[in-house]
């Protein structure tokens, strides 16, 4: 029997977070685990129990988390991946990554990362359009890290631009395309 696939989610604070509910969803129904980490910011958008609910797993949190630290949960959590997904991606833990902070568990998981890395941006467009935004965007597609989106649309700000979430639908295929997985 085929080893099942792992997913390590980082989802960060945007209020396109409860897409990551329904990109879940989707990837469990092609049979991909997903291990899900929160930052602080995307708790106040959905909540821990409502993604290890959908997910069927434990949620990270906290860096300093007493049980999953003596583990060297931060390491761990992504040497067991497969990929590892930032979605949605915030222009705050773009710029942790291009600037190689790690000052949370997500920021860490990140800079502990030695796979392959798909961020799929989500922020008000203006954000996007910024040139530090920009400069961090370039710095890390330099680096390797693959990028799906923004779209452009109607923003939760009631703005219209880039710096839409892609659908859901839209990062399924691509995670099961970088995973070499067909749709089920």
């Amino acid at each position: 029997m085929k080893k099942k696939k792992t997913v390590l989610l980082i989802i960060s604070g945007s209020i396109a977070a409860y897409k990551a509910l329904e990109l879940i969803r989707l990837l469990a129904k092609n049979l991909i685990n997903v291990v899900p980490v929160l930052t602080k910011s995307a708790e106040e958008f959905i909540t821990p129990m409502s993604v290890a609910v959908i997910s069927g797993n434990n949620v990270y949190t906290d860096l300093f988390s007493l049980k999953d630290e003596t583990e060297m949960g931060h390491i761990n959590l992504s040497r067991n991946a497969d990929l590892v997904v930032v979605a949605p991606a915030s222009a705050d833990i773009i710029s942790k990554m291009a600037l190689g902070l790690a000052n949370d568990l997500a920021s860490t998981l990140l800079l502990a990362n030695d796979k392959k890395t798909l961020i799929v941006p989500a922020m008000n467009v203006k954000m996007w359009e910024n040139k530090a935004v920009s400069r961090n965007v370039a710095l890390l597609k330099k680096d390797g890290v693959i990028f799906l989106g923004p779209d452009s649309g109607d923003l939760a700000c009631k703005e219209e631009g880039y710096g839409r979430m892609v659908a859901p639908e839209e990062i399924c295929n691509k995670i099961l395309k970088m995973l070499g997985e067909s749709a089920k």
